[in-house]
């Protein structure tokens, strides 16, 4: 069973140190999920010990030179975030295939692999469950898996028409949307865009949908069925601007003569984790938590690293 650290520092019938199977130093979301995952077996005695205000020097943490907060019983705890998360014992994970900046299939194996991928795996591993990958092409549908709980957590940018039915973490990663014209086109810069003469393509339901749908006053919105349709449009004339992720636009110029990106961005995409709205407050705290710490301690820069994401980089600490 876990302890609570102040039962042992105020008994006073306990003579000498107590005798645990396991130690964990910290309180957070990782250590109650690991609490949780070596009380399975009700043979082990595992204390949590968090510090709430350090008496000692150095990073050095002893029964002696600290004070200790009061800890609840962290297994039925952990075990009901556990249960908010994978209520079927697997924790299903959305992804989006349409942002190529987060995920994409490996060449080789056809599995899904990139940033989003690492940050399920690695959530999973934490709370002690399996995983699940739920694919989908486009953020529509990895955003409607998660609102009718067809899945767990998602991926998704942070827009307020996204909103009902999903908790949001905040961002881990920053991304630039950007336009793509022809080479001929006379836009110079975004301002000039939103025009009556002008056709905008976008991926229906994907970030800048939404954004442009709020913005845009003028030009005409014309919604297909994945960037890769928008992108078509553009080129075969049937809109004279194309919207998307600026990575995506820049490697379609690269792709093929004929094109190019006009400078700057008209909006940035906040890439964050999401969850069903009825998992709770609690649930969205821990999920919280664990972006944060991602963010801090290297993961998300060194998964964009590895996968040789450029031009999109980890979010400020909230």
């Amino acid at each position: 069973m876990a302890r609570n650290a102040g039962e042992f520092h105020e008994s006073k019938e306990h003579h000498g140190p107590p005798k645990y199977d396991y130690i964990i130093v910290g309180g957070g979301s990782a250590g109650s999920a690991l609490a949780n995952r070596l009380t399975a077996d009700p043979s082990n005695e595992v204390l949590v010990w968090r510090r709430a205000e350090p008496t000692g020097s150095g990073n050095i943490l002893t029964y002696q030179d600290c004070k200790l907060a009061p800890v609840t019983r962290q297994r039925s705890a952990a075990s009901a975030l556990v249960a908010a998360f994978a209520p079927r014992g697997t924790l299903r994970a959305s992804i989006n295939l349409g942002n190529p900046v987060l995920a994409n299939r490996d060449a080789a194996s056809g599995e899904p692999v990139g940033v989003s991928i690492d940050l399920a795996r690695e959530f999973a591993r934490r709370l002690g469950v399996t995983i699940e990958l739920v694919v989908f092409e486009r953020a529509a549908g990895s955003v409607d898996a998660v609102k009718n709980e067809r899945a767990d957590i998602g991926f998704f940018a942070i827009d307020p028409a996204r909103s009902d039915g999903l908790l949001f973490t905040e961002p881990y990663v920053l991304i630039e949307g950007g336009y793509l014209v022809p080479e001929s086109s006379p836009l110079t810069h975004n301002a000039q865009v939103d025009s009556k003469s002008h056709r905008i393509s976008v991926g229906s339901g994907s970030a800048y949908d939404l954004f442009l749908t709020r913005e845009i006053r003028q030009a005409e919105i014309v919604r297909l069925q994945g960037a890769g349709a928008a992108l078509a449009a553009m080129r075969a004339g049937d809109v004279e601007v194309a919207a998307g992720i600026r990575q995506v636009l820049e490697g379609e110029a690269q792709r093929a003569p004929g094109v190019r990106v006009l400078p700057g961005r008209f909006m940035v995409i906040q890439q964050a984790m999401g969850m069903p709205a009825g998992r709770g407050a609690q649930a969205q705290a821990l999920l919280a938590s664990f972006v944060e710490e991602m963010k801090a301690n290297g993961f998300v820069a060194d998964a964009l690293k590895r996968h040789g994401i450029e031009g999109a980089i980890v979010a400020p600490a909230a």
